[in-house]
């Protein structure tokens, strides 16, 4: 049968791609440690670079398949990663244990990510990604690049201690794992994205569904188990560093290099998505603000709570896709009840910290 094929497919991509994944941050990371980079900046750039990687190609192979519902996994696939990074990925991550946030991210990594999760709204806006809006976000790469080169000179003193040799290996060992890495990757994105249309088709559901869901998850694992390990080990440079590094990738290198190559008529975006997950996109990044900056740890009922909100947005995607009699109720729900309460947790978390700061 079609869609029992279909979803094998999909588990057979997402271990692929976990597998390729795990290698080419191993390798990525090695190369890393050699040089003698900080964690923080290896976190922001090489392991959030390693760890995008399985979304890189599962977007770019769906553009260049060309059709409706290639652009629809494409463009929903990061969307549904960034939401799955900071809601699942951080949030599971400072459940485990409570997360010291660098000042750096809070001064200039979230507020960067943020510009750039609402430019990219902005620019999808009009219906399309266009060639021209993949050239922006490539020229706010490079920018973003020498800015953080500069950047990784003056944070060499200070993350000269958090440097160990946890992830070193031989340069041979290390070029090796990045090239079966990546050849890992290649091969799960295809059986991925194939699974994955087929699947939307066999079902009924839109492939925009599928790729908000089973693709970003799948291809977010990477993400996931990479940022767990850290915190589980005490790095939490690490952990949240990659989930801020990925979700500005994700944007700038992904989105960027899908619109660009996607021709004159540009990456088609589906309305549903600049009304609902767009919003919820920006939404969860700019929750991260008040919660990184509130005494600078992200505790354990945040994470939770983060969790909690990935779960709501769940049970939002699944009401939607079944056209449930029930969804408009659930909808206000979360806007009269579950929205109001986490502004004012919020709120009272800055509150208190400044007061605690007053009384030190």
């Amino acid at each position: 049968m079609p869609d029992i094929l279909s979803f094998l497919e999909i588990v057979a991509g997402i271990l692929l791609l976990f597998g390729g994944g795990e290698l080419f941050v191993s390798g990525s990371v090695a190369l890393s440690l050699l040089l003698g980079i900080p964690q923080i900046v290896i976190g922001l750039t090489v392991v959030s670079m390693g760890t995008s990687a399985p979304e890189l190609f599962v977007s770019l192979l769906s553009t260049l398949q060309g059709g409706a519902a290639g652009d629809s996994i494409a463009v929903s696939n990061i969307v549904g990663s960034n939401i799955f990074n900071v809601m699942v990925v951080l949030g599971a991550s400072a459940a485990i244990t409570s997360l010291r946030v660098k000042s750096r991210l809070v001064r200039r990594d979230v507020p960067l990510l943020l510009a750039v999760s609402m430019a990219t709204w902005g620019m999808a806006s009009t219906g399309r990604l266009t060639w021209v809006a993949g050239l922006a976000l490539l020229t706010a790469l490079a920018i973003n690049l020498v800015w953080e080169i500069r950047s990784a000179k003056e944070d060499q003193a200070e993350g000269a201690d958090d440097l160990d040799a946890d992830g070193a290996a031989p340069m041979p060992v290390a070029l090796f794992k990045l090239a079966a890495g990546l050849a890992l990757l290649v091969v799960g994105s295809q059986v991925l994205v194939k699974g994955a249309i087929t699947a939307a088709q066999a079902l009924g559901v839109s492939e925009t569904v599928i790729g908000l869901t089973i693709v970003s998850a799948g291809t977010s694992m990477p993400e996931l188990v990479t940022s767990l390990v850290a915190a589980y080990r005490g790095k939490a440079d690490l952990a949240i560093g990659n989930v801020v590094g990925s979700n500005l990738l994700n944007q700038l290198v992904i989105l960027g290099l899908c619109a660009l190559v996607s021709g004159q008529d540009g990456l088609a975006v589906d309305p549903v998505m600049l009304s609902r997950d767009f919003p919820v996109m920006v939404l969860t990044t700019l929750a991260c603000l008040p919660i990184f900056w509130s005494g600078g740890v992200i505790n354990r009922l945040e994470g939770w709570l983060l969790l909690g909100g990935y779960g709501l947005y769940l049970i939002e995607q699944v009401l939607s896709s079944t056209a449930a009699p029930g969804a408009d109720l659930f909808r206000l729900f979360v806007l009269v009840a579950v929205v109001p309460l986490v502004l004012v947790f919020l709120i009272w978390s800055s509150l208190r910290w400044k007061q605690q700061r007053k009384l030190a």
